[in-house]
């Protein structure tokens, strides 16, 4: 049997908190860990790998379930890997168009910084446009038309 570690040394080892841990086993993540003679979680370093795995996961912000898919996927290593291509490319896809729409945001928000003279709050182009509603069909509309507008 491999070493067996408790969750505060896999806690501390994978940088997740024991509750994190508890969770992903809640969610079937991580395999119910062996319990010592206290009771106590009893952990492998295969775990801790899968831990990182997970974190490593979430940091690039997978959600839970594309792990879970990647994970089942990873206990198949001699299968083909195209459910994972695939499941990654719809992955970047939505982080592309997340960008994206981050930068209009972005721009907008600079030409609204950009239009901002001072004076009193009362006449503040910004907190104007941030009360001002969106006039056009289907929802958001830039609203810096109006800004430049009121700019001579």
């Amino acid at each position: 049997m491999s070493a067996v570690l408790q969750i505060g040394e896999v806690a501390r080892r994978s940088g997740c908190s024991r509750e994190t841990l508890r969770h992903y086993e809640k969610l079937g993540l991580l395999s119910p860990p062996q319990r010592g003679e206290q009771g106590y979680r009893l952990y492998t370093p295969e775990d801790v790998e899968r831990l990182a795995f997970i974190r490593h996961g979430r940091e690039l912000g997978l959600e839970l379930e594309a792990i879970r898919e990647l994970l089942a996927l990873s206990d198949h290593p001699d299968a083909d890997c195209t459910a994972a291509d695939d499941l990654a490319s719809r992955h970047l896809q939505a982080l592309e168009e997340r960008i994206a729409s981050l930068q209009a945001l972005a721009d907008e928000l600079k030409e609204v910084v950009h239009q901002c003279r001072g004076g009193k709050i009362a006449e503040c182009r910004i907190i104007k446009t941030l009360f001002e509603s969106s006039e056009k069909e289907g929802g958001r509309e830039s609203r810096l038309g109006s800004i430049r507008d009121q700019n001579p």
